[in-house]
C-alpha cells in the first residue's frame, strides 16, 4: 500500500515528448518556411503538382467560455448567480444548458450552492482544503415531489464544506459523483422527507461526521474516510474506505474491501498562481484513504497551454487536428456534434470535460476511439447517441488489442453514456473495452426509460458494456435498461467492485426478451471461455411495467469454475413487476410477490 498522505507534486513546464503549442512558438516555427517560399517563387510556380495547404496550427490554452463561471471570495452576489443558474437547471433533465462553477482558493461565507442538471461545482486548489465554503452544496428533490431517483448528471469536486446545520445534503441518483471533497460535518444522501433515492458514488473524499444514506437503495464509496455509516437498504459497497462498516451482507447489506486493487484519481483543473493547470494523479495499488491528506497529492501537472480548449460548435476534424498536433483536449460546457470519431492515438492523452460537455455522434459514427496505447485519461463528459444507429459509441482500443498497460493503464472516469431521453437515439453497443488493464472508474451507461424518444425499438440499444480486454477493472459500474445483455465480459482476469443494474422496463412480453432457451438476458454475463473473473457487491433489479408477468431467468450468468467467483449478489423485483427465477445461473431463490425483498447469494460458486 502506498502512503495516503504523501506530498509530492511535479509540475514540468513542458512534459517530455510533447511539443510546445503556444502561439508564439507556432509563429516562430512557421517563419522560416514562409521565408523559403518567398526566396524561390519560380520553383513554386513551376511545380506541376499543387501542394495541399497544411491547416494552421491550433493554439493551446485560452478562455474557458461563457458557461464556466469563476468566483473568488471578493466576487459580488455569488449567491444570486448560483440561484440564477439553479433556476435554469433545476428541472431541465433533458435540456441543453451545461455549467461549470469554479471557485478560486480562499474562504467563502454563507453560501448554499444548489445544483441542478448538468451542473458541476469545483474548487481550484490542489487540495480540497484550499477552497472552503462555510455553507452547503445541496442536491434535493423538490422539483420531483421529493423523489430523488432522477437527480442525474451533476457533480461536486475539490471543495471543503462547513455545513450550516452540521450536515450537507447530497440526494443524488446516477452520474452524480462526489470526488475529492472534505465535509467538515455529516453527509445526508436522502432528499428532504426521505423519499425514494437511487445513487451513487463517492471517491477520494473525507467526511468527518457520519454518512446517512437513509433511503438510498445502493451506493459505492472508494478510497475515502468517513466518520461512520448509519444504515443500508439493498447494496452498500466500500473499497479502501477508512471508517467503513465491516462486511455483513446481506443483513445489513455491506460489502467492504480493505483496499482498492488499483486506482488512479480523475484529472482536475486547478490554479497555480493565476495560471490554469490540469493535475494528473498517479496510479496507486492496494489504495486506502484519500490522496490529498494534509498536503498536495502525488502526480504530475500539465499547463493549460498543452490543451486545446474546445468550444461547442467546433468540428470533430478540428478536435482531431488538435490531438494530432500533440495537444490534449479540454471540452468546455456545451453540446458537440461529431461527423467522425474523435481519435485518441497518442499515449498519455487527456480528454477532460467540464460541466457535462456532451458528444453527439451524427450519421451513425462512433463518438470516440482510443488506440492501444498507454495512459490515456478520459474524464468528465457525456456521450449521447444520435438518431442514426451507431455500432459503438465509445471504443477503448481496437479489436484485438493486446499490449500490456499494467504500468500505465487507460482510465475512463465519470464518462457517461445515454441512449434516448433527450430525443430518439440508437446504438448497438455503448462502450467496448479492448485494451488490457483499462480502469473503468464510475460510469453510468443508460438506455433511457423515460423522456423523449423512448420505446422498445425507438431507442434500441442491445448491449451496454462489452469487455474484450484482459485484466480490466471496474470500480463503480452502473448499466441499465438494455434490450439484451447490459454487461458482457469476454476478457480474462476481469474484476468489478460494485454493479448496479435495472433490466429494461419496456419489454412488451416474455417473447420480446427470449434468449434461446433462456427467459431473458442476464444483466451481467461472463463468457463461458473465461477462466478467471471476480466481482463484489453486484445487484440487478427488474420492473417489467408493460407486462408484469415476465420472468427473468437470472440476474447473473457465468461459467461454473473455481476461478470465476462472485461475492454478495442480489436481485430485486420492484413491486412485483416481473420476477427473477434465480440470482446467478440456476442458484439463488426466486423473487416473489410485491414486497420488493432482495434474493441474495453471498458466495458463488
Amino acid at each position: 500500500m502506498e502512503p495516503a498522505e504523501a506530498t509530492h507534486v511535479v509540475e514540468p513546464a513542458e512534459p517530455t515528448g510533447v511539443p510546445r503549442r503556444a502561439v508564439l512558438g507556432v509563429a516562430a516555427a512557421v517563419a522560416p518556411v514562409l521565408a523559403g517560399l518567398a526566396a524561390a517563387p519560380a520553383a513554386a510556380a513551376a511545380d506541376p503538382v499543387p501542394r495541399r495547404k497544411r491547416p494552421h496550427a491550433l493554439p493551446g490554452g485560452g478562455d474557458l467560455g461563457p458557461n464556466v463561471v469563476v468566483f473568488d471570495p471578493s466576487t459580488p452576489n455569488i449567491q444570486g448567480r448560483l440561484d440564477d443558474i439553479f433556476r435554469q437547471q433545476e428541472s431541465a433533465q433533458f435540456g441543453t444548458g451545461r455549467w461549470a462553477l469554479l471557485f478560486r482558493p480562499g474562504t467563502y461565507h454563507g453560501l448554499n450552492a444548489q445544483l441542478g442538471f448538468y451542473t458541476s461545482i469545483a474548487g481550484l486548489g490542489l487540495s480540497p482544503d484550499d477552497t472552503t465554503i462555510n455553507g452547503d452544496v445541496t442536491v434535493d428533490a423538490g422539483w420531483f415531489n421529493g423523489n430523488a431517483t432522477q437527480n442525474f448528471w451533476r457533480s461536486a469536486e475539490n471543495l471543503a464544506l462547513v455545513p450550516v446545520n452540521g450536515t450537507n445534503r447530497w440526494a443524488v441518483a446516477q452520474a452524480a459523483p462526489f470526488r475529492r471533497m472534505h465535509v467538515r460535518g455529516g453527509l445526508n444522501l436522502a432528499p428532504d422527507g426521505y423519499g425514494w433515492a437511487s445513487g451513487g458514488y463517492i471517491a477520494d473524499s473525507r467526511i468527518d461526521g457520519q454518512v446517512g444514506p437513509y433511503s438510498q437503495q445502493q451506493w459505492y464509496t472508494r478510497d475515502s474516510s468517513v466518520g461512520g455509516w448509519i444504515n443500508a437498504v439493498w447494496n452498500m459497497v466500500f473499497s479502501g474506505v477508512q471508517g467503513a462498516p465491516a462486511t455483513s451482507f446481506p443483513n445489513p447489506p455491506y460489502t467492504t474491501l480493505d483496499t482498492t486493487p488499483i486506482s488512479r484519481e480523475k484529472p482536475f483543473l486547478y490554479l497555480s498562481g493565476n495560471d490554469y493547470r490540469v493535475f494528473l494523479p498517479e496510479k496507486r495499488t492496494n489504495s486506502r484513504g484519500v490522496t490529498w491528506g494534509n498536503g498536495t497529492p502525488r502526480g504530475t501537472s500539465l499547463p493549460l497551454t498543452q490543451f486545446y480548449v474546445a468550444r461547442p460548435g467546433v468540428s470533430a476534424a478540428t478536435l482531431n487536428q488538435a490531438l494530432e498536433q500533440g495537444l490534449h483536449l479540454l471540452l468546455t460546457p456545451g453540446i458537440y456534434h461529431l461527423d467522425q470519431p474523435v481519435r485518441v492515438n497518442r499515449p498519455n492523452t487527456v480528454v477532460l470535460g467540464l460541466g457535462y460537455a456532451t458528444l453527439i455522434p451524427d450519421n451513425g459514427v462512433t463518438a470516440l476511439t482510443v488506440a492501444d496505447v498507454d495512459g490515456v485519461r478520459l474524464a468528465g463528459f457525456l456521450v449521447d447517441a444520435g438518431t442514426v444507429n451507431s455500432a459503438t459509441l465509445v471504443e477503448i482500443g481496437p479489436r484485438g488489442a493486446s499490449r500490456d498497460h499494467s504500468a500505465n493503464p487507460t482510465t475512463v472516469q465519470d464518462v457517461f453514456i445515454r441512449i434516448g431521453g433527450a430525443g430518439p437515439g440508437k446504438a448497438t453497443t455503448s462502450l467496448v473495452v479492448n485494451s488490457r488493464h483499462t480502469i473503468i472508474d464510475h460510469t453510468w451507461i443508460w438506455r433511457a426509460d423515460h423522456g423523449d424518444g423512448v420505446g422498445w425499438e425507438t431507442n434500441r440499444a442491445d448491449y451496454g458494456l462489452v469487455v474484450n480486454g484482459d485484466d480490466v477493472l471496474a470500480t463503480g459500474l452502473f448499466v441499465e435498461h438494455f434490450n439484451k445483455y447490459d454487461v458482457q465480459w469476454f476478457g480474462q482476469r476481469g474484476r468489478t467492485i460494485f454493479f448496479q443494474n435495472e433490466k429494461a422496463y419496456d419489454a412488451s412480453n416474455q417473447a420480446a426478451i427470449q434468449n434461446g432457451s433462456l427467459r431473458g438476458y442476464a444483466a451481467y454475463r461472463v463468457d463461458d471461455r473465461v477462466t478467471t473473473h471476480e466481482g463484489w457487491g453486484l445487484g440487478s433489479y427488474c420492473y417489467y411495467n408493460v407486462d408484469p408477468t415476465i420472468v427473468q431467468e437470472h440476474g447473473f450468468a457465468a461459467p461454473v469454475r473455481s476461478g470465476v467467483r462472485f461475492h454478495n449478489l442480489l436481485v430485486v423485483s420492484l413491486g412485483g413487476n416481473g420476477q427473477y427465477a434465480h440470482v446467478i445461473n440456476n442458484v439463488g431463490a426466486p423473487t416473489s410477490g410485491t414486497s420488493t425483498v432482495p434474493s441474495t447469494v453471498v458466495a458463488y460458486p
